[in-house]
């Protein structure tokens, strides 16, 4: 009767013993897991930590390399941020640069709002030469510019086919200006001359603008001519009423109405304009179109935009007259050439006072300033005689 109480013991002891090993797998289990998830948290942690230290190390790389104390970093953050002044943003390009004709005649176009300049400015007269290759009176007009240096700006537009063969006069050294072929009575004669205008306007000290030929010459010293055109009031551009042919007969309808042929006048291509006149040439998107399209065969632009450019919107401030002789007595298409032989003192001395005009209100006789045609084999009679009759010393 006792055996069956026997075999109930180890039935039970059994049983205990299972649950007691489930239990510690359990614990094993959760201290597992426990374990893990610390790990993960502090790897976290120590990446943060690593970070922020990284940070803090870099913060204080910086801040010292800004410090007074760190003389050896200091040039090379100074070399990193150039203060560009004033005075090199002002600083005109080269005559020979890479600027488009968009380019060139936009930038050309811009005006400062503020009429008094922050800088201190020596006014300058722009000679603007359109040349078919050298200038070949270069000489005469080194002698003309010596000792005036900053007084004057050179800028000469040649044919592109003119490869600087010949020896260049120092003077002109470096002033020759990207250009384009240039045609005799054609609309792109203008076009060279709003490219020399445009070229001489990037230039803030500029205040007068002349153009010329290598066949002009001065008919006074530099300080005479200097004086007489930053003095002056008034631009200098021959504009007249011609009723015959070769006047209004050149007028071409298709102009209308933009421009009347009431409105329409002729003169000289050789002017002399101060700089509010030279930025509204260059500037022009009205008028000049129009003589690009309709301005062709025996219109002869160059003897008709300007005077009718400035007519129509100038007439104020313009003199009517040009400050360069021309001998036009002898009839033809083209001005009389001065050849060596008549080249002589008392010409010369014709040239300088033989006429009377206003200025500034007053009546003078220097009403001319410069002089062409002059052949090149006048140069050396011009050498003799120029000097000393123009003091060009002075």
């Amino acid at each position: 009767m006792k055996a069956p109480t026997q075999n109930r013991v180890p039935s039970v002891s059994k049983f205990f013993n299972v649950q007691l090993h489930l239990h510690n797998i359990l614990s094993y289990f959760l201290l597992f897991a426990c374990g893990l998830t610390f790990g993960v948290i502090l790897s976290f942690y120590l990446k943060d930590f690593s970070f922020n230290l990284q940070l803090t190390h870099f913060s204080f790389s910086a801040n010292s390399r800004s410090s007074p104390s760190s003389q050896l970093l200091e040039p090379n953050l100074k070399a990193e941020h150039v203060r560009i002044g004033l005075t090199e943003y002002l600083k005109p390009p080269k005559a020979m640069h890479d600027m488009n004709e968009e380019e060139l005649l936009w930038r050309a176009s811009t005006v400062s709002r503020i009429p008094k300049y922050p800088f201190d400015r020596v006014p300058k007269v722009a000679f603007l030469f359109l040349t078919k290759g050298p200038v070949f009176m270069a000489p005469l007009w080194e002698k003309f510019f010596k000792g005036h240096e900053g007084l004057y700006s050179i800028y000469v537009h040649s044919n592109p086919s003119y490869n600087g063969s010949d020896p260049e006069s120092p003077v002109f050294h470096g002033r020759r200006i990207p250009s384009r072929e240039v045609e005799w009575g054609k609309v792109n004669m203008i076009e060279a001359e709003r490219r020399l205008l445009a070229n001489a306007l990037l230039d803030l000290s500029n205040q007068r603008f002349v153009l010329l030929s290598e066949s002009c010459i001065p008919l006074f010293n530099f300080s005479t001519i200097y004086s007489y055109l930053i003095n002056s009031t008034q631009n200098f551009v021959m504009a007249f009423d011609e009723p015959s042919s070769v006047g209004r007969g050149r007028y071409n309808s298709h102009m209308y109405p933009a421009i009347k042929i009431q409105q329409w006048r002729k003169g000289s291509q050789w002017f002399e304009m101060d700089r509010e006149l030279a930025v509204e040439v260059v500037s022009d998107q009205k008028y000049f179109p129009i003589f690009q399209k309709h301005c062709r065969g025996s219109c002869y632009a160059d003897e008709h935009y300007l005077p009718t450019f400035v007519s129509i919107k100038f007439w104020e401030t313009n003199s009517n007259r040009s400050l360069t002789w021309v001998d036009w007595s002898k009839g033809g298409a083209h001005p009389a050439k001065f050849l060596r032989t008549d080249v002589t003192v008392e010409a010369l001395k014709r040239l300088r006072s033989g006429s009377k005009c206003k200025y500034r209100g007053n009546t003078t006789n220097i009403c001319f300033l410069f002089a062409r045609k002059f052949s090149p084999g006048a140069l050396d009679r011009l050498l003799r005689f120029a000097p000393k009759l123009m003091q060009f010393n002075r």
